[in-house]
């Protein structure tokens, strides 16, 4: 599963709309291959926000379920790829926060 939110400062959200909802399926896909999920353990929002003018005006975060081949370097390496992607399709700089949720405590009701 990867849980991924992305905020879009609200100012920023009307012009790069449409560039980051065609960029959700590419970015699911890629996401689904490197950390090894089905597409249904997806949930993605794209959310217009409010963000301070001196913070990155797109943030991504991801929240993932820890597993021993999500390694440090490989959660890098998506973040850097998600990151990439982002950046093309919003057009700015792109800030992305990864956690890992604790499998005990974690509960998904689909």
């Amino acid at each position: 599963m990867p849980n991924l939110k992305i905020f879009v400062d609200e100012t920023l959200y009307p012009e790069c709309r449409d560039k980051l909802a065609a960029a959700m399926e590419p970015i699911r896909s890629m996401l689904c291959e490197e950390l090894k999920v089905d597409v249904p353990a997806c949930q993605f929002a794209l959310l217009p926000v409010m963000a301070m003018n001196d913070l990155p005006r797109v943030n991504a975060e991801m929240q993932i379920l820890p597993k021993p081949e999500r390694t440090r370097d490989q959660l890098i390496f998506v973040s850097r790829r998600l990151q990439d992607m982002l950046r093309s399709a919003a057009g700015t700089h792109v800030a992305v926060r990864v956690t890992a949720l604790d499998p005990q405590t974690y509960i998904a009701l689909k």
